[in-house]
């Protein structure tokens, strides 16, 4: 059974390209081929936006076939920040990103703690 935010093992791609929010299993998946030029059963999280970020979809195969999870805002807007670093049709997010993505959060200016290997090994030196 799928759980939404998926674990964070699973690759979560955001489609940089704003998509009609009236697509649905078969016009999502050509999508994931077409624009994210990605397989759309590997088992990855696709995720799309529309134009004024006030909506979202996403598809997510298992072996018995694809799920949609979607989202529709009453007010204000995604904020979504891409990594200047990633170029081309898609970008990858966490898992937990996604989830405060779609709490309303804005990431813009937010930090990470350090992973705790990190800190042990500053304790230890």
């Amino acid at each position: 059974m799928l759980s939404f935010p998926p674990s964070p093992q699973v690759k979560i791609l955001v489609c940089r390209k704003p998509l009609d929010m009236r697509k649905s299993f078969n016009g999502l998946a050509g999508a994931v081929i077409d624009i994210v030029d990605h397989d759309p059963q590997s088992g990855h999280v696709f995720v799309f936006f529309n134009r004024r970020k006030t909506m979202m979809k996403a598809l997510v195969w298992e072996p018995s076939g694809y799920w949609i999870v979607s989202k529709r805002l009453d007010s204000g807007r995604f904020e979504i920040h891409e990594q200047a670093h990633e170029h081309g049709t898609r970008f990858e997010i966490s898992s937990s990103d996604l989830a405060l993505i779609l709490d309303g959060i804005d990431l813009r200016g937010a930090r990470r703690r350090q992973a705790r290997k990190e800190v042990n090994a500053i304790l230890s030196s």
